[in-house]
Order: C-alpha cells, then sequence, then structure tokens
C-alpha cells in the first residue's frame, strides 16, 4: 500500500488571520483528523508528527494546523475566544475540503483545550487531547477539568506521568491513558503516542453520516 500524499500547504484566512494547514492525504480515507500544537510549538512537534504517522497508517487523513498566532510569531494564543473562532472557521473549511468524511480534532496542551471547546460546535465525533495541561504547574486549585467535560463528545487523553501541568481523572475522559517517565512535551516515546491514538480512532471511527 502507498504512503500518504503530501499536499502544498494550505492558507485559510480566519477572522484573526491567516492559518496555515499541513496536510497527509490518504487515497480512501476513512476519517480526518485536524491537530494542532501548544502555546509555543508548531506542527512539528515530536508527538504530532508521530500521530501522523500512524493514523495515515490506519486510512485518516491528517491536517496539522499551525494557528494565526503562531504564523504572527506570539508565543501566546491570547483570548481564547478568538482563538475558537479561528479555529472553527479553518475547520469549516477543511470539512468543505473533505465532506462527507467522519472528524476528529485534538492537539497537543493549549491545542487540546482548543479542540475540547469547540468540538460540539465544528460537529466533531472525538477528540485527542495530548498532553492535556490540566492546571498551571503548581497550581492544582485551577483545575481546567471542566473543559474535558464540557466537550459533549468522546474524548481520549494521553498524558505523562510527570507531567508538571498534571494528568486529568480518568472519570474526565471516555478513555485516559498515562504514559510512564513522560514529561509534558510526550517526548520520551513519541512513537507509542502515535500507537495510542490510532488504534483509539481506528476502533472507533466508522463511515457515516457527519
Amino acid at each position: 500500500m502507498s504512503g500518504p500524499a503530501t499536499v502544498p500547504p494550505l492558507e485559510v484566512a480566519t477572522p484573526h488571520g491567516p492559518a496555515l494547514v499541513e496536510i497527509d492525504e490518504v487515497a480512501t480515507p476513512r476519517f480526518l483528523l485536524v491537530l494542532t500544537h501548544g502555546s509555543a510549538g508548531g506542527v512539528d512537534a515530536p508527538d504530532l508528527l508521530a500521530v501522523r504517522d500512524a493514523v495515515t497508517a490506519v486510512g485518516g487523513t491528517v491536517a496539522r494546523v499551525l494557528q494565526p498566532f503562531r504564523m504572527r510569531g506570539a508565543r501566546a494564543p491570547g483570548s481564547a475566544a478568538r482563538q475558537d473562532e479561528a479555529w472553527e472557521t479553518l475547520v469549516a473549511v477543511l470539512r468543505e475540503r473533505y465532506p462527507g468524511l467522519p472528524l476528529a480534532q485534538g492537539g497537543r496542551s493549549n491545542g487540546a483545550r482548543v479542540a475540547c471547546r469547540t468540538a460540539r460546535r465544528v460537529g466533531a465525533r472525538l477528540v485527542v487531547a495530548l498532553a492535556f495541561p490540566l492546571h498551571p504547574p503548581g497550581r492544582p486549585e485551577r483545575s481546567r477539568a471542566g473543559e474535558l467535560r464540557a466537550a459533549g463528545v468522546d474524548v481520549l487523553v494521553v498524558n505523562g506521568d510527570r507531567d508538571p501541568f498534571g494528568v486529568p481523572e480518568a472519570a474526565d475522559a471516555a478513555r485516559l491513558v498515562v504514559l510512564p517517565g513522560q514529561g509534558h512535551d510526550l517526548g520520551k516515546d513519541p512513537a507509542r503516542v502515535g500507537e495510542v491514538v490510532a488504534e483509539w480512532l481506528d476502533a472507533r471511527m466508522r463511515p457515516g453520516p457527519v
């Protein structure tokens, strides 16, 4: 079987500046996975690349999104409302490009928060939350678990047991996988992260109306 085809990067206009999308298409896609980065990161983070490789191997087309704030060179996303509005716009463009495909979305750290907050509004079936930042380091009282619970769809959480941002409770996700020895970057064994995500999406995604 031939591997995925990397298409030219797609620039998408949003109300808060352009986003850039790197797309790896499979010949006969079963679903579309839209992924994004953390606050100061990019789409070439090791765990995102590992997820791309593993998910395309099970028939998913993968779109990795560089959000507008990173296109501007900023290291902080700013207003959650503005970030979410930009995300919803670009996901709508991707859904038009791949009509009829079941949609999953996700990201690492801050990107996981965006994916949870917007899941119902964009019509995602599933959310993949990598290194979900449960709370700021040293501030467990500022829990963001409500974002996981409010996603409205099943969420897979993959966190390291040494993550200073904390680890969500199993009750707040459809599935929680805690990887031993991994920190917030999930960089110790990114291939394992990809395997976990691909196995879950492979089992949960079925063709049909979105």
